[in-house]
């Protein structure tokens, strides 16, 4: 039984990283390209399917005895999407300005995860380490609300 349930486990954990790679490309993509386009759509559903599968999968892993931080991130994860895409569904009064910071911080979250995801499996202990990973992801959310605020006054947000 440990056996079926190390190969479950692995192909969960290559299809929660495929998927994540291809959310990190695909976020990037539609944040530095020009908004409103047929591209930014398209990539942009890619993105979002993209990280649906990631985090839905994300419930699969268990690495730290059950229900862990990264799962309540994975919540907050599918919360920002879900409130980036009904804005756009839905085109009601200021939709605009609720897709951009949702899915902008979407993807800013993306990348601080990408951060604590290093610092758990390559890093090593924790213990020692978590000030590495803390920096790294205060930084990244620092400049990317730097990115967003100046991307969102270029757009007149």
């Amino acid at each position: 039984m440990n056996y079926l349930n190390d190969i479950i486990q692995g192909t969960i954990g290559w299809f929660h990283f495929t998927t994540s790679v291809m959310a990190m490309i695909t976020g990037l993509v539609v944040i530095f390209n020009p908004k409103g386009t047929i591209f930014h759509k398209r990539v942009g559903y890619v993105y979002v399917v993209s990280m649906l599968a990631l985090n839905i999968s994300s419930f699969f892993i268990v690495n730290f005895g059950g229900f862990s931080l990264f799962h309540f991130f994975a919540i907050v994860s599918l919360a920002s999407i879900f409130g980036g895409m009904f804005p756009t569904l839905q085109k009601k009064k200021n939709w605009l300005g609720y897709h951009y910071y949702f899915m902008s911080w979407s993807v800013v979250g993306l990348y601080c995860a990408f951060w604590s995801e290093v610092g758990t499996r390559f890093v090593g202990n924790m213990k020692e380490f978590w000030w590495m990973v803390l920096l790294a992801t205060v930084l990244t959310a620092m400049i990317g609300g730097i990115i967003i605020n100046k991307k969102a006054k270029k757009i007149n947000l």
